[in-house]
């Protein structure tokens, strides 16, 4: 498995010469397929979803560049990315409040916006406000690692307001969602972000 290399070569600083360069079509398959065990027992481990996030990446370039038959097709990795991202969404739920989980998640979300928007646009906004809406709830007797679920889902949701105000941040702005937001996010101590992601709200508005 290349993962191990590429943990070397970040240790060392040498990301942009790792193997992964040189991965092709079913090199990159496997490797996604086998660094996911590992990823799923290590969800602290920052390295382990940016190593993944990597290999995602080279899928886009190669469908970009390669006018190989035996590549990758557009359809095959959106399912891919859809996969990902049902994966990711699983392991939030069962590992709560662990920071790595939710970059990942918005990586995955830059992906979306850049390169899958036209597809299921509604459905993905639906998804991404229901897993906020059920990672803001913090038991009574469990504060710690949910407190911390409840700030990393609230930033993230911010932030992707931000990113598509005129189509995220509208249907945030009509869910029940919306009203625990703001209070969640007060009580964090992160009122300035949802003052400046309201006020690109308010210019949209205009």
């Amino acid at each position: 498995m290349f993962y191990m290399q590429y943990k070397l070569c970040l240790f060392f600083g040498m990301a942009s010469t790792i193997a992964y360069f040189i991965l092709v079509f079913h090199q990159v398959l496997l490797e996604l397929q086998s660094s996911r065990d590992w990823a799923g027992l290590h969800v602290a481990d920052n390295s382990c979803f940016h190593y993944r996030s990597r290999l995602l990446l080279r899928m886009i370039e190669n469908l970009r560049h390669s006018n190989d038959s035996d590549g990758f097709s557009g359809a095959e990795f959106h399912q891919k990315w859809k996969e990902e991202l049902d994966w990711v969404g699983m392991l939030i739920k069962r590992y709560v409040g662990r920071e790595a989980l939710w970059l990942h998640r918005r990586f995955l979300s830059l992906v979306w916006m850049k390169h899958l928007a036209i597809d299921d646009q509604c459905g993905f906004i639906k998804d991404e406000i229901t897993l906020s809406q059920s990672s803001t709830i913090i038991p009574d007797n469990d504060y710690g690692d949910y407190q911390a679920q409840a700030t990393y889902s609230a930033t993230y949701i911010m932030w992707l307001a931000k990113q598509m105000p005129m189509s995220f941040g509208v249907e945030l702005r009509k869910s029940s969602h919306y009203e625990a937001l703001k209070l969640l996010v007060g009580n964090v101590g992160k009122s300035c972000l949802w003052d400046s992601t309201t006020s690109i709200f308010e210019l949209c508005d205009r």
